[in-house]
């Protein structure tokens, strides 16, 4: 692995825990993703999807909470505004063992708005003091924000200033800041996240406002030479659909960002380190798509990758359930790397 120039920060010392992070995403980043990027990366620091607190209160705990042990550090995302649910919510995590709760005031979709959670909060900053505020006095562990730069036709630094000032006040001391603007109306939420223009510029200038804050910066990150650049302004980087999409990025962050030489598993290696979880998750009941979804990036841009994605692919649709499919999808990354060596 190359080396990349990264700050000069002091590894030997104190490494902020939030110094690479992969971003919560909805219907993407659940127990099954989470595990398997554990195996790549022992530091980054994990998210759950966007947890609403009604649901939290009203349904299954188990089955929204469950988590496995090897996922530490793991925060849990909650989307909500009714703050004694927020309250409720914020012990429940607690209990459960996560290392973190984060409040999301950055989600615009429509179905979010509706819940009065998410991006449309971060114009009721008192309200989100007072949610923060009622949260931390619930639990011991650290209550974090994630939000945009601003929404709509706000004055993007100066609205993003004051929520950030009014929600520090409560005792928030960690803000991920998606560097792009929210439109709640208009734009989809994946055009959210790719329309609106990213402004790196406004998240340093917050770094430089407010020092004694741990300032974490998202949207557009694509790599780790990336998260070293941002890293010389903030405090922290998070990744979001190019870590789904090409996970085996996470192979460099401990050695590179955390200044760990800890060896790192191959891809093949991965694949079956995973092996025992899937045969106890399929014992238990869980479907085979819904963890090699998960997976079929894994050998991106390597040879054989084409083949792995088929294989994992059509299996799961014909039906295949068995541990036999994860050695079928290996074998066929050798037969393609064997070939391309004999091209070579």
């Amino acid at each position: 692995m190359s080396a990349i120039q990264i700050p000069e920060t002091p590894l030997e010392t104190a490494v902020s825990p939030w110094r690479f992070s992969v971003a919560p995403m909805m219907e993407w980043t659940d127990l099954h993703c989470r595990f398997f990027l554990r195996q790549i990366s022992r530091h980054t620091r994990l998210y759950t999807e966007m947890i609403t607190t009604p649901a939290l209160v009203h349904g299954s705990r188990k089955r929204l909470l469950r988590f496995n042990p090897i996922e530490h550090p793991v925060a849990l995302q909650l989307g909500g505004s009714d703050i004694d649910e927020l309250i409720t919510s914020t012990e429940l995590g607690e209990q459960w063992g996560y290392d973190e709760i984060n409040l999301n005031c950055g989600c615009p979709s429509d179905r979010v708005q509706e819940g009065r959670f998410g991006a449309c909060l971060m114009r009721e900053p008192d309200h989100v003091a007072a949610s923060v505020r009622a949260m931390k006095s619930a639990t011991k562990l650290p209550v974090t924000v994630k939000h945009r730069i601003g929404v709509d036709d706000s004055e993007d630094y100066k609205f993003m200033h004051h929520f950030v000032e009014t929600v520090a006040a409560a005792g928030c001391e960690v803000f991920i800041v998606h560097a792009r603007k929210a439109w709640l109306k208009g734009l989809s939420p994946k055009e959210n996240r790719e329309i609106p223009p990213l402004q790196y510029d406004l998240v340093y200038r917050l770094k430089q406002d407010f020092p004694a804050l741990t300032i974490v910066i998202n949207g557009g990150i694509k790599t780790l030479e990336q998260s070293a650049e941002h890293l010389k302004h903030v405090d922290g980087v998070m990744i979001g659909r190019e870590v789904y999409d090409n996970p085996y990025l996470l192979a460099e962050v401990d050695l590179q960002l955390f200044g760990d030489a800890t060896p790192v598993p191959s891809r093949h290696e991965v694949v079956r380190r995973l092996m025992p979880y899937v045969e106890r998750e399929l014992a238990a009941g869980a479907l085979m798509h819904h963890i090699t979804r998960h997976i079929l990036g894994l050998f991106r841009g390597q040879p054989g990758g084409r083949a792995f994605r088929r294989t994992l692919s059509e299996g799961v649709h014909y039906g295949a359930g068995t541990m036999e499919l994860l050695e079928d999808a290996l074998a066929d990354v050798d037969d393609a790397q064997d070939h391309a060596a004999l091209a070579a």
